[in-house]
């Protein structure tokens, strides 16, 4: 075996003699031994080295095994550390619930056999070496889905950008040459009036470009509603619900805050996105007529909520995600990004409701503006 493979095994007992007679019957294992001949060095091993397993006599002089026991237990990283009583006296059944109250695995008894003595100390071991790889490989874990967090994180920054690039370029570039062609067509009716076919066909030529011209603003602003940059979250929300409604025929209440402000870009673009989504799930999914979108400040937290009357949801466990659709998947990740909290209430028949609740970042960016404006003062008085 490697020595970057070896475990440590503490042996403790205050006879050196017993020590050596402990590691020539463990050799075998291939494993690092500590020997300590006192609850002090015992415990001074302790702190500088990590092990797998303590062999504990239980008669020791200062202090016996069961008090070392419990000072070991005491230390956070040896609260599941295996201990394996020694004893040479007759121990009672009140001796023995005393020792695993304390923290003792297993005893042994004097005179050790050999055979016996390596095999527990075998199987604590492996148990010790196969609980250090699941804690690996839940590190790993973590540690991929932390980067599997901060890429969505990316993901969604790049999405965002490259919408509201889109819906700039469909606004100012294709909406006005839209425009512009639409300008030149109604000229050529007013001088085509003599000639009916033509006016005629010119006239739908002018309603087609009236309806791209419509449909071409509609997308721009579905995919970056330009009054999200300009104003904020309240218009933006107001006149979305407001087309929303005229698109699908759902009436949507909509109730902001009138002490919102302004927040942060990256806030009010995922609440806007939450209150998109979730509108077009009520739209698809949840067969009710209306709902109800309100934004609100509490306690030092933004708080969007959808609510609709529909059939509601079959689950709304969101322990992993697995349950979820795309939609509610990309909900809870917008959130998670914000250091927010996610919950969904949602009844057979009786309706869905979804609550977003945020950091507030106005309240640190007052802060922050309440320091600088104090530093500045500082220097002018300086």
């Amino acid at each position: 075996m490697n020595v970057s493979d070896r475990v440590n095994i503490l042996m403790v007992d205050d006879q050196p003699t017993r020590l050596l007679s402990y590691e020539a019957i463990l050799r075998d294992l291939d494993e690092n031994f500590i020997k300590a001949t006192s609850a002090k060095e015992a415990l001074a091993h302790l702190l500088k080295t990590d092990v797998a397993l303590v062999l504990l006599d239980v008669s020791m002089p200062e202090m016996d095994g069961f008090e070392l026991a419990n000072l070991i237990r005491q230390h956070p990283r040896y609260q599941n550390t295996a201990i394996i009583f020694i004893s040479g006296v007759h121990l009672t059944d009140l001796d023995r619930i005393q020792g695993y109250q304390r923290g003792a695995v297993d005893y042994v008894s004097v005179p050790v056999v050999p055979e016996l003595l390596r095999a527990k100390v075998s199987i604590f071991v492996e148990l010790y070496r196969k609980t250090r790889e699941l804690e690996n490989v839940n590190n790993e874990l973590r540690s991929a889905e932390e980067n599997l967090r901060r890429l969505a994180g990316r993901l969604m920054h790049v999405q965002d950008a490259e919408r509201r690039r889109v819906a700039r370029d469909l606004h100012d570039g294709l909406g006005q040459y839209l425009v512009g062609i639409k300008m030149g067509i109604d000229m050529i009716s007013h001088r085509v009036e003599k000639d009916p076919s033509l006016h005629e066909q010119v006239l739908e030529i002018s309603d087609l470009l009236n309806r791209a011209i419509i449909e071409t603003r509609t997308i721009s602003h579905l995919l970056h509603p330009p009054l999200l940059d300009e104003i904020g979250l309240e218009s933006a929300f107001s006149v979305y619900a407001l087309g929303f409604a005229k698109r699908s025929g759902l009436n949507v209440d909509v109730n902001v805050t009138k002490d919102l402000g302004r927040l942060d870009r990256d806030t009010e673009t995922a609440l806007f996105r939450v209150m998109q989504e979730c509108l077009l799930n009520v739209h698809r999914h949840s067969q009710s007529t209306t709902a109800s979108v309100s934004l609100t400040r509490e306690d030092g937290e933004i708080r969007l909520q959808i609510r609709d009357q529909g059939k509601g949801m079959l689950t709304v466990d969101d322990s992993d995600g697995t349950s979820f659709g795309v939609g509610l998947f990309g909900i809870r990740e917008r959130i998670r990004q914000l250091k927010g909290k996610l919950e969904i209430v949602s009844q057979e028949g009786q309706g869905t409701t979804i609550i977003a609740r945020v950091p507030d970042s106005a309240n640190s960016s007052t802060l922050s503006d309440s320091v600088q404006l104090a530093q500045s003062s500082v220097r002018s008085l300086a």
